[in-house]
């Protein structure tokens, strides 16, 4: 069964740690690109970060640089998502994804082609 299963998510104060986990089953990984995207409640899905097949490049949305941290480990087919300083506006669904086609980084929704179900950040003020 192809899937991505994200974990991690839960209610934290601002300016708390959270660590999201993504772990990938039955589908190419080690050769792809992978990314997290999130989506605020009346918001479109945006993206957050991305990184390529061996970890060696990274992107972020302007919004997370500095704060977020993506990283990837191909033994155990997990990719990762260190959020550090986490703010009110981070609350959000958060979704791990496969790019379609390719070892790179990318940044647009659709060069993605598998989606996890989604793990919930709430960040209280």
């Amino acid at each position: 069964q192809v899937q991505l299963v994200e974990s991690g998510g839960g209610l934290v104060q601002a300016g708390d740690s959270l660590r999201l986990s993504c772990a990938a089953s039955g589908l190419t990984f080690t050769t792809r690109g992978m990314g997290w995207f999130r989506q605020a409640p009346g918001k479109e899905r945006e993206f957050v970060a991305a990184i390529n097949w061996n970890g060696a490049s990274t992107l972020y949305a302007d919004s997370v640089k500095g704060r977020f941290t993506i990283s990837r480990d191909n033994a155990k087919k997990t990719v990762d998502l260190q959020m550090d300083s986490l703010k009110p506006e981070d609350t959000a669904v958060y979704y791990c994804a496969r790019v379609r086609s390719g070892v790179t980084a990318r940044t647009e929704e659709n060069e993605y082609d598998v989606w996890g179900q989604g793990t919930q950040v709430t960040v209280s003020s």
